[in-house]
């Protein structure tokens, strides 16, 4: 019972770190021109930004309920 709440545990820290990394090197640099001013280009590139991270919040969170259902099922099980 403990490891698989270990391994629960350790593969959320990973998916937290993996995410983090993720909006932070490979999202913070994108950029989008080309919608007309400046301000516009802002709020395309912001909204852009903020969809694809909802997204992967919503990945990780269906990742670990799959993971913790699957703990818990065979911890039923015996």
């Amino acid at each position: 019972m403990r490891s698989r709440i270990y391994l629960f545990l350790f593969t959320m820290w990973i998916l937290i770190l993996l995410g983090g990394g993720i909006a932070v090197v490979i999202l913070g640099p994108v950029s989008l021109s080309g919608f007309g001013s400046d301000s516009v280009d802002m709020y395309v590139t912001s909204l852009v930004k903020a969809v694809i991270a909802i997204t992967l919040v919503v990945i990780w969170v269906l990742i670990l309920s799959k993971l913790k259902n699957w703990i818990f099922r065979r911890e039923i099980r015996g």
